[in-house]
């Protein structure tokens, strides 16, 4: 099949998946809002019903157990010798938080500027509509199997996946697995991600006092718990902003240039604040560890008394370069707190979350199909390898899970897409060049033999 048809064919598709998309955005699946648990199973249900419409006649919604956020799974079988591709997204999204911080309403697509307003409007409700267009463009020439595995709880940390997958195998099993949840490199440059970086979160207490007292009377020789805080906090950088946790591994990035000027604008970094660490700012964002004090608990400042505070707890966002482990960088964070708490003071680390990193040796005939589609859809423009900061924990569970499979890491997002945050936007020009090349990719892989 031709180039010009398939493009043909995708622009004849657009506008029902356009409509597609905004009538699954006004679902408001925030699967961590017990609230809202009957929109999550409300666009669960809209999921399958779009795909049954499709001819895939085997489809369901599965859940792990009884309170498990509901997953569909739709399939069409591969004909014979043909690859089976499974198509990844999730229906669940973030919780939209103060709506007075949106331009428009969250759960009402709007459109401003060549952009989709609205939750899960690009996080990742478009993923799953990429994955539409193509069947549907495709139709009856789809020369692959493909399954669908649509999540439904992928902002809730995806518990219940690994008991998903293993229950499942045998209907999820594939040749290549396509997950559209990540993003390009920029408007107009397409891109792979190829690693991501893992997440150990832990809670900080320190305590140098059994109860308040008086500033006045005992500070001095009496230490309070927020300087030792403060002090244990501060022990965690260097003078140059680097992690200075001994032990953890880094290492070089891909020779991608990102400029500062445009890292400062899509950082939203204020005018002049320096940048801070060592090596390129790829290295620093992709592969090398960062830490983040992402809260603290002490006493506000408005109605705050004079009184020794005695505890103080701050919450620790370790995120683990590719190379190292989860359990080495807990290891590493832990041993320094025990060594850098001042005064002897109580200390108390409790992990949340310890997840690894991850590395695709994105190489083989799937890889090379995807590339293929990705510089025909963007106009001769070659994807580029990228490595993603944050973590996706699901992604280390299928390359578990399916050893044998090819696993593609794309996505819908462009670092002005502001997922998770106020005002999320999809690019809906580069949004019709995922949905091209995705289909695209079906047709490449459909001469690739199973």
């Amino acid at each position: 099949m031709q180039i010009a048809e398939l493009r043909e064919r995708v622009a004849a598709v657009l506008p029902q998946i356009r409509r597609d998309l905004e009538d699954l955005v006004r679902i408001e699946s925030v699967s961590t809002d017990p609230a809202r648990v009957a929109e999550v199973r409300r666009s669960a249900e809209a999921v399958a019903e779009l795909f049954r419409a499709e001819g895939f006649a085997d489809t369901r919604i599965v859940s792990a157990r009884g309170d498990s956020a509901p997953a569909v799974i739709a399939r069409k079988l591969a004909p014979k010798g043909r690859p089976t591709v499974l198509l990844y997204a999730h229906h669940d999204v973030q919780p939209e938080n103060d709506h007075e911080e949106w331009d428009s309403p969250p759960f009402e697509p709007t459109e401003r500027d060549g952009r989709l307003y609205g939750r899960g409007a690009a996080d990742d409700k478009a993923g799953i509509a990429a994955h539409l267009a193509a069947v549907r463009a495709l139709g009856e020439d789809l020369g692959v199997g493909v399954t669908v595995f649509i999540e439904g709880e992928e902002e809730a940390g995806s518990e219940s996946l690994p008991d998903l997958l293993r229950k499942h195998a045998d209907i999820l099993r594939s040749d290549v697995i396509v997950i559209a949840d990540s993003a390009n490199w920029d408007v107009g440059a397409p891109a792979l991600t190829t690693s991501l970086r893992g997440l150990v979160r832990v809670d900080v207490t320190v305590r140098t006092l059994t109860h308040g007292v008086h500033s006045g009377m005992w500070g001095g020789p009496v230490p309070d718990a927020l300087m030792a805080l403060v002090r244990l906090l501060a022990s965690l950088y260097d003078e140059r902003g680097n992690v200075a946790v001994d032990g953890l591994h880094g290492g070089p990035a891909a020779d991608v240039e990102y400029p500062i000027d445009r890292l400062r604008a899509e950082s939203g970094i204020a005018p002049g604040v320096e940048l801070i660490g060592d090596g390129s700012v790829v290295e620093r964002l992709w592969t090398k560890p960062s830490l983040s004090i992402i809260g603290l608990d002490a006493p506000k400042v408005e109605g705050a008394s004079a009184t020794l505070v005695p505890s103080a707890s701050a919450k620790l966002s370790l995120r683990v370069a590719p190379g190292d482990t989860a359990a080495n960088a807990l290891d590493r964070l832990r041993a320094h707190l025990q060594a850098h708490v001042p005064w002897s003071a109580e200390l108390t680390v409790t992990t949340l979350d310890a997840i690894d990193p991850t590395r695709i040796e994105a190489t083989g005939p799937a890889f090379d199909a995807a590339r293929r589609a990705f510089a025909e859809a963007w106009d001769g423009t070659e994807p580029i390898d990228i490595g993603v900061g944050g973590s996706i924990p699901f992604i280390a569970q299928f390359l578990h899970s399916f050893p044998e499979a090819s696993v593609l890491v794309t996505g819908v997002e462009d670092p002005d897409t502001r997922a998770h945050g106020a005002n999320e936007g999809l690019h809906l020009a580069d949004f019709e060049r995922v949905c091209l090349a995705e289909t695209l990719l079906l047709v490449n892989l459909a001469d690739l033999r199973s």
